[in-house]
């Protein structure tokens, strides 16, 4: 797992809202390298799901990148996934790796009470935020600021667990992300405007570009 750089997260809900092709989008995604991608499908079944999980696959490795499910690992293991992100009320890192002992997991917290709990659990990654106001969510955690990201960095630099920032990050945003060595997942400023597909590519290097170099 890198510690810098973008961490595309292909959310399902958002893209089929703006008319947008699931697996075209994250193909032009990996045309920029990522270290990681993640396929979060809230509200679809297990089938298509796997159905998904299993077309990015391929698509993934041969871009040399790590592919996670949201929520599920069962699917992950199905499909042959790298990985599996899982939040607060989902399994624990150690249910986890009790089913599914190969799989990388990264965790979602919100506070330091919940980044101290999960570094000790001693996941493959730590999403911590929102850092910014975010739209991706209904209801949003608390704002948590670059100064609690900070904070975050270095209990998770103590614990030799990388660290993922994570919401409302983009292009403006990314250098306060890259100053502080932390991977930023993003969603929204990976959408093209006007759904122009053959934009998501010159957006996804422009952002890889921005949150791996400090200015």
């Amino acid at each position: 797992m890198r510690t810098r750089g973008l961490y595309p997260i292909v959310d399902v809900a958002t893209l089929r809202a703006r008319g947008l092709e699931i697996v075209d989008f994250a193909a032009r995604v990996l045309a920029a390298h990522p270290g990681s991608i993640q396929l979060r499908a809230k509200a679809l079944g297990a089938r298509e799901t796997l159905e998904l999980l299993r077309a990015l696959v391929p698509l993934c490795r041969s871009a040399g990148a790590l592919l996670f499910a949201n929520d599920r690992p069962d699917l992950a293991v199905l499909a042959g996934a790298d990985g599996v992100h899982v939040g607060q009320s989902d399994l624990s890192v150690s249910d986890v790796r009790r089913f599914a002992p190969t799989l990388k997991i990264g965790t979602s917290t919100h506070d330091e009470r919940e980044l101290e709990a999960s570094l000790a659990e001693r996941p493959d990654y730590v999403a911590f935020g929102p850092v910014f106001a975010t739209s991706s969510k209904t209801n949003p955690e608390p704002v948590v600021g670059l100064d609690g990201l900070a904070r975050a960095k270095e209990k998770a630099r103590s614990a030799g667990v990388p660290l993922v920032a994570i919401g409302g990050i983009d292009r403006e945003r990314a250098a306060s992300i890259a100053r502080l060595e932390c991977i930023g997942a993003v969603i929204g400023a990976l959408l093209p405007p006007g759904a122009e597909l053959a934009r998501t590519t010159e957006l996804a290097r422009d952002l890889e570009r921005a949150l791996t170099v400090s200015s």
